[in-house]
């Protein structure tokens, strides 16, 4: 409990401040506001009151204001890292480590894509400067772990995202995690930023953003550098957290989508599509055959000869397989020959 009295917006206890430093407060004369739902006002003896889960204040959670100025805060910021002060301040990442905040080791980067004007301040690790470590947003740091955490039992399973806090989850959901820090294997995509529109939901559970998809709408542009829409609605990137594989949240997605587009005849997945989510869309159409015949690999914009049928590629795919593993090592060896001596002039 924190007592706290105002006289006509003068005198503050000063024992809230400890508290409210973390928490997004705007003063306008007599009144004031708090971001956060967990600070709550008795009336009765004008205190301020924790109600639940005070352990942690997450940036998705009590991030407001206008993009704008938190872009001019954090640029404020960053000239006056660009001072080199001779003792600069320590951040410390979870875990012990302690980074020393200096010009060197943080850098802006577009926040979406096809718009550079907009960016976001990262702390990069000095000894890997591939490894993102935190974002600038809201006068502070934020580890890159607490950014996609939430205190809001009200986020959990798949939310549309909104708010520009959820942006920024999903910026580092997609550039930050899977872009830098699991996106290793030559067999998984390659994500750009997200528009500033993008339709995308995100994947709560257990207090965490664990995955996400967006999708291209009916309608909607290709790109900035045509006048051709889409002509179905199209999943157009899908990702799990590497921790929260096999657990059958593609699945989950994957059957969220199609569910949002129930009156549709046709829904397109953006090619190409990985080995990974194949398999995903193998599991997910023998769970639910009704789909087979909805769901298509496309390419923009998505007319009929830009289509191939994920389920039949999956079963001409097997059926080529069975066919390889009937061939004998000698018939299999007798084709490389023959195709090494046509190969020769």
């Amino acid at each position: 409990m924190f007592p706290i009295r105002s006289d006509n917006g003068q005198t503050w206890n000063k024992q809230i401040g400890c508290y409210l430093s973390q928490i997004s407060l705007s003063l306008n004369q007599n009144h004031f506001s708090i971001q956060d739902k967990r600070l709550k006002m008795d009336e009765e003896d004008c205190t301020w009151k924790l109600t639940a889960n005070t352990d942690h204040v997450y940036l998705v959670d009590v991030l407001a204001g206008d993009p704008k100025f938190l872009q001019a805060d954090a640029e404020t910021y960053y000239e006056k890292l660009l001072k080199k002060s001779s003792t600069p301040d320590i951040f410390s990442i979870p875990g012990g480590k302690k980074v020393k905040l200096q010009d060197s080791c943080v850098c802006f980067v577009p926040l979406y894509r096809n718009n550079p004007t907009c960016k976001i301040l990262l702390l990069t690790d000095p000894q890997d400067k591939e490894t993102v470590l935190a974002v600038y947003l809201n006068q502070s740091w934020w580890p890159i772990e607490d950014v996609v955490k939430t205190a809001d039992p009200s986020r959990d399973g798949l939310i549309s995202v909104e708010t520009f806090g959820e942006r920024i989850v999903l910026f580092v959901l997609n550039y930050i995690i899977f872009g830098m820090l699991e996106g290793s294997s030559a067999n998984d995509a390659f994500f750009l930023p997200h528009s500033a529109t993008e339709c995308a939901k995100i994947l709560w559970r257990d207090g965490e953003a664990v995955a996400f998809y967006t999708v291209k709408m009916k309608g909607s542009l290709c790109d900035g550098t045509t006048s051709q829409c889409y002509l179905l609605p199209v999943l157009d990137t899908i990702f799990v957290q590497r921790k929260y594989r096999r657990g059958g949240l593609g699945m989950k997605m994957l059957h969220d989508f199609c569910q949002s587009f129930v009156a549709e005849d046709a829904l397109g997945i953006s090619c190409p599509i990985s080995a990974a989510m194949y398999q995903v869309c193998q599991k997910f159409l023998q769970t639910y055959p009704e789909e087979q015949k909805r769901l298509w690999e496309v390419e923009a914009p998505g007319d009929w000869s830009q289509r191939v049928n994920i389920w039949l590629k999956i079963q001409m795919e097997s059926a080529l397989s069975e066919t390889a593993h009937l061939i004998s090592p000698e018939d299999e060896e007798g084709s490389r020959m023959a195709y090494a001596r046509s190969s020769k002039p």
